[in-house]
């Protein structure tokens, strides 16, 4: 399958992703993990990232777009891929439209998770991450705790409250949402192949996405 999921910071988008992918050995993409990928490897893609990360400033466009070509075209998005939470503004998704007609890629669906902002504000709030950049296990101090308080069940390493996951910080974060990445859901809407989905449970969503697809 090669599908785009759109939705709010804490939408579900990485969880539906990881249960997509065990149906059909497609891969699961988000511009962080592309980013890291290619920092880690030293590439030149990577270095010139490494430049504005460090400085702080906003990885340029034309850059990510570069690294995502890169990516579409490796052996294992051949199965299929799920693009998680990219493109996150117009611009990019228009340079994406071409990027994508330049490969040759026709996308199955697009979906964006609707889910209520109260809720999402909660599952921000209560969500914890393991500290280890090669786990990054995520839980939540409600629905998903680790076994032993503060320790991640996997590494073992300390599950911390993330900078951005603070209340005030979530706020901003969704308030950006709203502001440059919502319209999205309008833009793609009236190209077709899109799929509204409002559904607080990941398992739903991913029931209603085999529907559609007939999978």
């Amino acid at each position: 399958m090669k599908l785009m999921l759109l939705g709010a910071p804490g939408a579900g988008k990485g969880t539906v992703a990881k249960m997509l992918t065990a149906i059909d050995g497609s891969v699961q993409i988000s511009t962080g993990d592309i980013l890291r990928s290619e920092v880690k490897a030293g590439s030149e893609l990577g270095k010139e990232a490494e430049k504005y990360m460090k400085a702080g400033d906003l990885v340029p466009d034309s850059l990510i777009m570069d690294m995502m070509e890169k990516r579409l075209q490796q052996d294992d998005c051949k199965k299929g891929f799920l693009l998680d939470g990219f493109p996150r503004t117009i611009p990019q998704a228009e340079q994406l439209d071409k990027l994508l007609e330049k490969l040759g890629i026709d996308l199955d669906m697009v979906v964006n998770i609707d889910v209520p902002r109260e809720i999402i504000f909660d599952r921000l709030c209560t969500r914890r991450t393991c500290s280890n950049p090669d786990c990054q296990e995520i839980y939540n101090v409600k629905s998903n705790p680790p076994k032993k308080e503060g320790v991640c069940d996997k590494c073992g390493s300390p599950v911390v409250q993330r900078d951005d996951e603070t209340e005030e910080a979530i706020a901003h974060r969704l308030d950006t949402y709203n502001e440059k990445t919502r319209p999205l859901v309008d833009y793609y809407a009236a190209k077709g192949k899109f799929k509204n989905i409002s559904g607080t449970s990941s398992e739903e969503v991913v029931k209603v996405i085999k529907a559609e697809l007939g999978i």
